[in-house]
């Protein structure tokens, strides 16, 4: 089983690989671990690219979280079995940031790279509220399930995740 997440920040991506990999035994790879080094700096993209790739060759199945589309993001929706997009509503994905911010304040969450902790900035919430949701972005998840009709689910709420996990662990019992 190979799963892909993607959605806006907020949304609870990073849980949801998390819980899958728990409950599925599988691998998980969240590509903020990826893209950011100790003390946020930003990664070379080759490098990160190589990270990913090689990742997904080591791996048979797996749980790939995060939108990062210079990380190999076609391939990584091609050789999905399934792709969940996250697309909560921005106050949702707003309180969840904050529960996770204080949750981990001054700490790394376990989904993020050490030395990177836990913060609620101006640049953080503009990303979170506005330039993080803007049209091309939420076109670019549209257009992303659009592509594969056949493995890419659109969650806008907590019930209806609630469901594809549901379907998605009894489909590997």
């Amino acid at each position: 089983m190979r799963i892909a997440i993607i959605g806006y920040s907020g949304s609870g991506k990073s849980t949801l690989a998390r819980k899958l990999g728990e409950r599925l035994a599988i691998p998980v790879m969240y590509l903020d671990q990826v893209h950011w080094l100790p003390g946020w700096k930003e990664r070379d993209d080759d490098d990160a690219r190589a990270v990913v790739a090689t990742f997904m060759n080591d791996h048979e199945s797996w749980v790939i979280e995060g939108n990062y589309t210079n990380l190999l993001y076609d391939e990584r929706m091609t050789q999905a079995d399934v792709i969940i997009v996250m697309l909560f509503g921005r106050f949702r994905c707003c309180a969840r940031a904050v529960r996770r911010w204080l949750r981990y304040r001054g700490a790394s969450r376990p989904d993020m790279t050490p030395g990177c902790p836990e913060k609620i900035d101006a640049e953080f919430a503009w990303w979170l509220l506005i330039k993080g949701r803007n049209a091309a972005r939420r076109q670019r998840f549209v257009d992303t399930a659009y592509a594969h009709p056949d493995t890419a689910i659109i969650v806008r709420n907590p019930a209806q995740l609630a469901h594809v996990r549901t379907i998605i662990e009894r489909s590997q019992k």
